[in-house]
């Protein structure tokens, strides 16, 4: 009994060195032969990532799964007819977020893409290495970074893709691709191959995506760098939009609809704090039915308070994208925009080599656009609006959008 102690010792040790070897062997191995545009990882010709088209290997992730305990992958689901997916109805939610979901007839073919891609990623490199252009976190590496600031980060692991979604850009449809990339099903049926087939409870369920965030639980002490090993050789990707405008959306979006988990945690203490009623209605829907709403410049009050960030982050609605995202810790591989969301989501899945296989959700005309400013912001004071463009100023800056000079003078 007692020689059997140090031989079941000397065997546990073996497995953390051969964990530790398959780790070493990956880090070196693996970059020489996937390369992506990142800073971790050497440049390589400009064309689609070599990964794209084929199920990405994961031989770390296999015996981890094995040695830990953690749940198998599923296997690749059959590939979705190459019809376009039928237009979704829209509901009220729609409506009043600005979305029209009217027929429209296909764009122009895309351009030459890449030019763009690689300006906006030269534009955020540049931006970040400039000592003289600042904000909060900068600085700080991605092992700064702590784990629940991580959970927009989905992880999709058998085409080797990350995208960080950010509200109110496009991330439910962005979302449903993924879970169509990822085979994730419902219960026990079989994968989604239909984006707008997956109803937007499933969509917007944390349990649904596999997250950065949730490394920890899964991986232990190997989540951070297992991390590190996907930002080298998977593509990354985020779409983002011009952040005034996305502001209005987020109010549109929470504040006009009889929203009660948005009226109860937001609406009630902003009409307190700046609308001074001391006793607002128990529901949104006393709330609606008296007429009593947030304003806009309630909203904007309440952004600019340096108590409510005191109190907790900023909700993801309106948090910063740099703040949901960190760009200049996680070098990504494309950067879509909303207002070029037609074009973009084709070259990126063509990039991603499952064009032929999966499209893009019909796109929107959205009425929430930047030539609504000037009236949004119209009853909203000068001091404000500066004060609230030095607030979102990074991602202005980092993502090209052009200052809204108009709406910070007299």
């Amino acid at each position: 009994m007692a020689k059997a102690r140090p031989f079941r010792l000397w065997l546990a040790l073996g497995s953390v060195v051969m964990i530790l070897l398959i780790i070493v062997y990956w880090d070196s191995v693996g970059t020489a032969h996937w390369y992506l545009h990142t800073a971790l990882s050497p440049p390589r010709p400009p064309g689609p990532p070599p990964s794209a088209g084929r199920a990405f290997p994961a031989e770390v992730d296999e015996f981890l799964e094995k040695l830990l305990g953690a749940p198998k992958r599923r296997p690749e689901p059959p590939p979705a007819s190459g019809r376009p997916p039928p237009g979704p109805e829209g509901g009220p939610e729609e409506s009043v977020r600005g979305y029209d979901w009217s027929s429209r007839a296909p764009g122009p073919e895309p351009g030459p893409e890449p030019d763009e891609q690689a300006a906006r990623r030269s534009l955020l490199r540049d931006f970040c290495a400039n000592a003289s252009f600042a904000f909060p976190a900068k600085e700080r590496s991605f092992d700064d970074i702590p784990n629940y600031e991580l959970n927009h980060l989905i992880v999709d692991d058998r085409h080797g893709v990350i995208y960080c979604y950010v509200p109110k850009a496009a991330c439910t449809n962005w979302k449903r691709v993924m879970i169509v990339l990822s085979g994730s099903r419902r219960g026990g049926g079989a994968p989604y191959r239909d984006p707008l087939a997956i109803p937007r409870e499933f969509v917007h369920n944390s349990s649904t995506h596999l997250t950065f965030s949730k490394f920890w639980r899964r991986y232990g002490k190997l989540s951070r760098h297992l991390m590190k090993v996907k930002l080298k050789k998977y593509t990354k990707f985020l779409f983002v939009r011009d952040p005034f405008v996305r502001l209005i959306s987020a109010f549109r979006s929470k504040f006009q609809l009889e929203n009660e988990e948005f009226y109860r945690k937001f609406a009630v203490p902003m009409l307190r704090a700046y609308a001074n009623r001391t006793s607002p209605p128990a529901s949104v829907r006393e709330a609606f039915g008296a007429g009593l709403r947030v304003s806009f410049a309630n909203f904007i009050q309440y952004l600019l308070d340096p108590r409510t960030e005191r109190r907790a982050p900023f909700n993801e609605h309106w948090r910063q994208v740099h703040r949901l995202c960190h760009p200049c810790q996680i070098e990504y591989d494309f950067v879509g925009k909303l207002e070029t969301l037609d074009r973009d989501a084709a070259q990126l899945l063509r990039l991603l080599g499952v064009d032929r296989r999966l499209h893009f959700p019909p796109s929107y005309r959205n009425r929430t656009a930047s030539s609504w400013e000037e009236g949004w912001f119209a009853q909203i004071p000068l001091a404000w609006r500066q004060q609230l463009y030095k607030l979102y100023e990074a991602d202005f800056v980092l993502f090209g959008y052009p200052k809204p000079e108009s709406l910070l003078r007299d």
